[in-house]
């Protein structure tokens, strides 16, 4: 069984005895995703060399050859990962993978490169449900009504108003996202349609799903969930022609990544009242203050924000404390995600600040 952990000579130990980790967050924040506690407890198991408190690129230079992990996201290309000998995990705590490390060599050099991205999944899956109950009823738009005194009562508001329960539900991109928002719709009763060009159908199916083309998630579903994470293949996957088979009525949630929505194909469909929008990212962020989805009683309105919050960010922290330590051991992460070589190179996401 010793063969299953790593000997002390395999990992670089600071002259206190610790792993050593370097801790570069940015631009994520410290206190942020470590709780006291949990911040605690990594500095009591690991000597960090915090490079938030003293943002040194000297310092992370002269670490870097000694780091057992890197918690952050910096720039690591060919020459500063075969600098970094002793490295064995690259955890990204931001939540997405981006082209600022050379992933072939880290592979290579069996540096695990890990994301949090799941630490946001159920958050995000919330505040969608949040988002299609509010356009199913009209609730915020009803909600502006009232503050301008032009409140309808009872049922004269209600002609547009639709039912969550047995409607049928696309869901665009079943990752981590998607998973977790399907598990919220089972006391509905829906009958759901997934388009994900990753995922065999046979996996969709024994997830009590309809695998589906993209054309026909679209066209038969009265909710419509976006998930997909912003690819080289998934551009405006959402585009102009599509968007003429959404059924008339349909509730739009789009919560993945601005890239996937041709969002000037999709502002007709919104002014016309066709089709009821709940939009969390946007392809410019800030939304320009003069852009013309402000003036539509169509949208909900969101400031991505649907997975940063408290309890969010507390758990990546714990997601890499865990990991850590089963690492250490020779042990497999079993919090994080692990970046796949087959697909980092497809992603085109960007910093959400």
């Amino acid at each position: 069984m010793t063969d299953l952990f790593l000997t002390e000579k395999e990992i670089t130990m600071s002259t206190n005895g610790k792993p050593v980790i370097i801790l570069k967050p940015a631009p994520q924040l410290r206190d942020r995703i470590f709780s006291p506690q949990t911040l605690a407890r990594l500095k009591a198991e690991f000597d960090v060399v915090d490079l938030e408190v003293n943002p040194s690129e000297e310092l992370f230079q002269q670490t870097l050859p000694s780091a057992f992990a890197i918690i952050g996201q910096p720039d690591l290309d060919a020459n500063a990962l075969e600098k970094a000998q002793s490295l064995k995990a690259l955890m990204n705590v931001e939540g997405n993978f981006f082209s600022n490390v050379d992933y072939p060599i880290a592979f290579r050099n069996g540096v695990r490169v890990l994301g949090c991205g799941t630490a946001y999944s159920q958050a995000v899956a919330e505040y969608s449900l949040g988002l299609a109950l509010d356009l199913a009823r009209g609730i915020s738009r009803e909600d502006r009504a009232s503050r301008r005194r032009q409140e309808r009562y009872v049922s004269a508001s209600n002609a547009d108003a639709i039912l969550l329960r047995r409607a049928t539900v696309g869901i665009i991109g079943y990752g981590n996202l998607g998973k977790s928002f399907h598990r919220l719709l089972e006391p509905f009763n829906t009958q759901v349609r997934v388009f994900d060009p990753w995922i065999p159908n046979s996996v969709l199916e024994d997830a009590n799903v309809l695998p589906s083309t993209l054309e026909e998630t679209i066209a038969k579903s009265q909710f419509v969930f976006v998930f997909a994470t912003a690819t080289s293949e998934s551009e405006h996957l959402i585009n102009s022609e599509n968007m003429k088979l959404f059924q008339d009525g349909t509730r739009l949630i789009l919560v993945s990544r601005g890239a996937v929505v041709d969002y000037e194909s999709l502002l007709p469909h919104l002014k016309s009242g066709r089709i009821l929008a709940g939009i969390d990212v946007w392809p410019e962020e800030p939304l320009p203050s003069d852009s013309p989805f402000r003036d539509l009683e169509t949208v909900v309105l969101s400031p991505h924000r649907a997975g940063g919050i408290p309890q969010a960010f507390y758990s990546i922290g714990e997601m890499v404390l865990d990991d850590l330590r089963l690492i250490v051991r020779g042990l497999p992460p079993a919090r994080m995600q692990a970046a796949a070589p087959e697909l980092v190179g497809r992603y085109r996401n960007k910093p959400v600040s």
